[in-house]
């Protein structure tokens, strides 16, 4: 059978599994990441992502059976997949992309993410959906009020040339996306707004890390080791890495945090053929980007992708993509010059928001009001981002 996210980030089908032995993925439960897939602090690394990728409803995992074939589990679990996504839309529905507008001409709502908006054609066709990104902001899995004023384009600008570049602007390989081309967004979501193919997505956070940083330098600390995979003596925090390396997680139930799983375990979920292909475009484009970002005077320290397959196999890049959401990045004259492991690793993100939480809410009830001059100061770390990355 088919398994499907709706367009490629909204319901996953992922195959349940016991879990992983290894540190959680999640850095917001350390506070030290860029955030998703809330992209390095609420999933993926750290925390890396934060759309609706980040808040995919999942059916609850089970353990796997000796005699289960991925395809077989997969089956089970279809047999699941609508309860389980009408049990996660009810336990978060965080509202559009304004308060005004409940609904888009010519598309159905079905499904609101911490950040994200999903749609699909009013029409009932197949194959194709609407993504939204909002102004809505989230740190240690609680959306906050007020959002970022404009964050929600600049995310979707950021991914859009992203996806150009990776499409062969950069002088690569062209790497196939989910973007429909041609196709324009309703008025009321211009600008944030893309039309996509629907995919059938992997149950994979494809993280890569290029530096030593976040949880990944705390296990260093303690084994030697990122993931589990060993690293040579005598790094610091905020070092280089020898060479890039692929530490994929698994994407948890609604509610619960994404956990490390080895490149093994990816095995064991998806198969070896698709597994290796996730790895080695992972590889493949966190290098390509991380070139193009120092030649802007940027670090890409660290990423995570999403990936789906079309209807004729072939493996295609879909989420965001190399946004401040869902990686991390620092300015490369700070990173050299810098004194302090903070210096060095000042990030264009939302880390000033993540700060300013955590000093001043014990992470029991409603997060406090964000301040005016926190709220700017985390919209003009994006703009500049985005702006030195596109100039």
């Amino acid at each position: 059978m088919k398994t499907s996210r709706l367009a490629s980030s909204g319901l996953s089908t992922g195959i349940p599994y016991e879990g992983s032995a290894g540190p959680s993925a999640s850095g917001d439960a350390d506070g030290d990441g860029v955030e998703d897939g809330d992209g390095a602090d609420d999933t993926g690394i750290d925390g890396l992502g934060e759309g609706a990728a980040s808040s995919t409803p999942v059916v609850e995992m089970q353990p796997l059976r000796p005699s289960d074939s991925a395809r077989a589990v997969r089956a089970r679990i279809g047999r699941r997949m609508t309860t389980g996504y009408a049990r996660a839309r009810a336990a978060r529905d965080n509202g559009r992309v304004t308060d005004a507008a409940t609904a888009l001409p010519g598309w159905t709502h079905v499904y609101s993410g911490k950040v994200r908006d999903l749609y699909r054609p009013a029409d009932g066709s197949d194959g194709r959906m609407l993504v939204v990104a909002s102004d809505r902001v989230s740190a240690f899995d609680q959306v906050l009020d007020p959002g970022i004023p404009g964050k929600g384009e600049l995310l979707t600008r950021l991914s859009l040339w992203w996806f150009a570049q990776l499409a062969g602007g950069d002088g690569g390989r062209p790497i196939p996306n989910h973007l429909i081309e041609g196709v324009e967004s309703p008025a009321e979501v211009a600008g944030r707004a893309m039309v996509v193919r629907e995919l059938d997505m992997q149950p994979i956070e494809c993280v890569v890390r290029g530096y030593l940083t976040g949880s990944g330098w705390a296990e260093y600390q303690a084994d030697g080791t990122v993931c589990g995979i060993p690293l040579p003596s005598g790094l610091h925090n905020g070092d280089r890495l020898p060479e890039p390396i692929y530490t994929p997680a698994y994407k948890a139930p609604l509610g619960e945090h994404d956990e490390n799983i080895s490149f093994e375990r990816s095995v064991e979920l998806v198969g070896e053929a698709r597994a290796a292909a996730l790895r080695d475009a992972s590889l493949e484009i966190y290098r390509r980007a991380a070139a193009l970002a120092e030649a802007k005077g940027l670090i890409l320290a660290d990423t995570k992708f999403e990936f789906g397959y079309d209807a004729d196999g072939v493996l295609t890049l879909a989420d965001e993509v190399l946004t401040s959401d869902s990686s991390r990045y620092w300015g490369g004259e700070t990173w050299r010059t810098g004194s302090t492991p903070a210096e060095r690793m000042a990030s264009f993100d939302k880390q000033i928001v993540r700060d300013w939480l955590a000093a001043n809410w014990d992470k029991q009830g409603t997060p406090p009001a964000v301040p005016a001059d926190v709220v700017e100061q985390t919209a003009a770390k994006y703009r500049e981002l985005l702006g030195r990355l596109t100039s």
